[in-house]
């Protein structure tokens, strides 16, 4: 039911509705509506209880498990929400002098600097607004070196078939040719492979590590050789940087770039579309072509550079400083935890995803590389099971939600047939942990004793299953009232 549907002539709740002086708009009378919006007319009770009910109807972080693999749904402590929304930062005006910022400018100052100790980088640029910009950011800055260099020739970019989606679209965005790389069957990227491809033509390579697979790359020292030997340089996915926070560098693995995922890692609000926040580290070659703008610190206090301080710039990814509350979030998270914190959250989220993967294995799934060890996520295959009863990942999924538990992601990588890629993170706790499992040992009975049940899955969820296409291709959003309908008052 919509709101629109407990709509009475003449109730009303007065105490919401804004309060504007009659000349609040300003605006010249011809611009002006003319007949009343068609808002629902709702007392203040009927508000509250309806989005109260459908807050509780909705899976999420705050309400359910949420082990979306690759994504890293994990919680994001409150007190970071607070902190960064204090007025002294809320209210600092884009177009307001450095003089009157610099509270806010010596956090940002600070967290460049934490950025840098926990990837092993020498600078890093807070600009870029977003994951999926901060890799394109990535690609622009090995164009611009190679550039600088005169060397033109180099027009590929490398991607293993295991690499986050967004990675081959940043390389093309970039104008590179896309050459992937095969997986081999540990899970580890196929360096026999890699050798052929790798050459004159080589701009770099992307890599996740550890990859969407799960598993952390055995041979990137050998892998980080041949490239570097090439021409070609390194460029770091940060999307799994939790696995590993505290605990190894990118920059000590041979990475010459890398963008960060502040909210898998470092506790910022993660989904509906941002805002968000991707920065980038690089090391020693790459610093003259960082995005601006940065923070820097003199004797006189913190200042924004520019295009005169850093001519070999690739620019401006974003408007004004980029999505600064953004940032605070994250730098609120990294000043709570500290730096044994934050290795704890390495250590969490690898001892969850192994734990798991461990009571899932008993239960009777088969894993996708059996031989290794999870990093902070893994996959199981349920391909045998579709053979056997004809039910599907997807299958597992939906039936899940029966269970209270949301959906781990399925069909990803595209190289494990039939996957459920499963990421508990390191913020749950083992009796969540146990409960996820017995509804996955339950689900599996259910696969082989009722398949019909999970075929058509969910069944105590608002919506059954939905036509995922249509629902995604054309969302219903907006209410509409009924043609010939009177304007509400």
């Amino acid at each position: 039911m919509l709101i629109f549907d407990r709509s009475r002539e003449g109730r009303a709740c007065a105490s919401l509705f804004p309060r504007l002086p009659d000349d609040s708009h300003g605006l010249p009378g011809h611009l002006l509506r003319q007949t009343p919006p068609p808002l629902p007319e709702v007392t203040e009770l009927d508000v509250v209880r309806h989005y109260t009910r459908l807050s509780q109807k909705n899976f999420s972080i705050d309400t359910h498990f949420y082990p979306l693999g690759s994504c890293t749904m994990k919680y994001n402590p409150k007190v970071a929400n607070a902190l960064a929304r204090q007025p002294g930062f809320a209210a600092v005006h884009p177009l307001g002098t450095e003089r009157f910022g610099q509270g806010t400018l010596s956090c940002l100052y600070e967290l460049q600097d934490y950025l840098k100790t926990l990837t092993g980088m020498t600078a890093v640029s807070l600009s870029p607004a977003a994951g999926a910009q901060g890799e394109f950011c990535g690609v622009a800055m090995i164009r611009a070196y190679h550039e600088a260099r005169n060397d033109h020739e180099r027009n590929e970019i490398l991607v293993p078939d295991a690499a986050h989606g967004t990675n081959p679209a940043s390389a093309a965005m970039g104008g590179y040719h896309v050459r992937e790389i095969p997986t081999n069957p540990d899970g580890d990227v196929d360096l026999d492979a890699l050798k052929q491809a790798v050459g004159p033509k080589t701009a770099g390579i992307m890599l996740t590590n550890p990859s969407t697979l799960g598993v952390f790359e055995h041979r990137i020292p050998e892998i980080a050789a041949l490239v570097h030997e090439a021409g070609g340089l390194l460029y770091y996915d940060g999307a799994n940087l939790n696995a590993i926070l505290g605990k190894v560098l990118p920059g000590d693995m041979g990475f010459d770039v890398i963008h960060l995922n502040l909210h898998k890692t470092f506790s910022t609000p993660h989904g509906g579309g941002g805002p968000g926040a991707g920065p980038v580290g690089v090391n020693a070659r790459l610093q003259p072509f960082l995005p601006l703008p940065m923070v820097a610190k003199s004797e006189s206090g913190y200042r924004w550079l520019t295009e005169y301080d850093c001519p070999q710039s690739i620019g401006r990814l974003s408007a004004f400083a980029g999505n600064i509350g953004v940032l605070l979030r994250a730098y609120v998270y990294i000043r709570l935890l500290g730096y044994r914190g934050l290795r704890r959250v390495a250590e969490y989220a690898t001892l969850n995803a192994n734990y798991l993967q461990r009571k899932l294995v008993e239960a009777g799934f088969d894993t996708a590389f059996p031989a290794r060890r999870a990093a902070h996520e893994f996959i199981l295959s349920v391909q045998r099971q579709k053979k056997e009863h004809h039910v599907t990942a997807l299958d597992f999924a939906k039936r899940l939600l029966d269970y209270g538990f949301h959906a781990p992601t399925v069909y990803f990588p595209l190289l494990i047939p039939e996957c459920l890629m499963i990421e508990p993170t390191e913020t749950e706790n083992k009796e969540t942990l146990d409960a996820f499992a017995d509804a996955m040992a339950a689900i599996l009975k259910e696969a082989a004793e009722q398949p019909e049940r999970l075929k058509q899955a969910p069944h105590h969820t608002p919506i059954r299953r939905l036509d995922e296409v249509r629902a995604a291709r054309h969302p219903d959003l907006a209410w509409k009232p009924a043609p010939g309908a009177a304007p509400q008052r």
